[in-house]
Formats: C-alpha cells, sequence, structure tokens
C-alpha cells in the first residue's frame, strides 16, 4: 500500500463518531502498520471516540507493537483520559457457547 493509499485510510477513519477497535492484540504489526494507528489515535485525541477490545493486558501489547517506545506511546494515547472496562480473563463467546451447548444438553 502506497503512502498516498495509506494517509487516504487514515483519513477515512478520522471522520466516523465511533472508532471501534475489536481484538487488538492478535495480529502482529509492522512499524507501518503500527504508525499509521498511533497517526489515528493522535488525531482522533479528544474529538471523536475510541472503543478498543482486547484479551491482552497492556503489559503484553509490546508483542503486538514491536516497537517498544512506539508500543508506550500508543498506550499512551489511547488510555490518556479513558474510560477503561476490564471484564477478565475469560472469552465471553467461549463461556456463551459453553452455557448454550449445556443448556442444549438437558
Amino acid at each position: 500500500m502506497s503512502v498516498v493509499e495509506s494517509w487516504s485510510r487514515v483519513m477515512s477513519l478520522l471522520r466516523v463518531d465511533l472508532l471501534c477497535l475489536d481484538e487488538l492484540g492478535y495480529v502482529k504489526l509492522d512499524r507501518h502498520g503500527a504508525e499509521l494507528l498511533f497517526q489515528i489515535f493522535t488525531e482522533r485525541e479528544e474529538r471523536h471516540a475510541i472503543a478498543v477490545a482486547s484479551n491482552r493486558p497492556f503489559t503484553e501489547w509490546d508483542q503486538t507493537f514491536t516497537d517498544k517506545r512506539l508500543c508506550q506511546a500508543i498506550v499512551d494515547r489511547l488510555t490518556f483520559e479513558a474510560h477503561i472496562i476490564e471484564t477478565g480473563t475469560q472469552s465471553f463467546r467461549l463461556a456463551s457457547t459453553t452455557a448454550k451447548r449445556k443448556a442444549a444438553a438437558v
């Protein structure tokens, strides 16, 4: 993807009222991808909402963002004046599927 195409995508993400990122942390981002994500967070900061879901604690995000300094900057931008909701480590999807199977077996 060219720089122009990348910036065009970034600009489109800046216009939405709520940007939702699900399962952040499962796919490693190269430096370019991490820099683009940082730019999105920076441009949206204090203007538009961002919702992020991840099963990884912040202490493990350096496995996704391989540049530790950039990882710290991303976590800093994302958590500044944020509402952080920790739901635990058990997967909601797994718990829901297990409950449905138990109910069906009865």
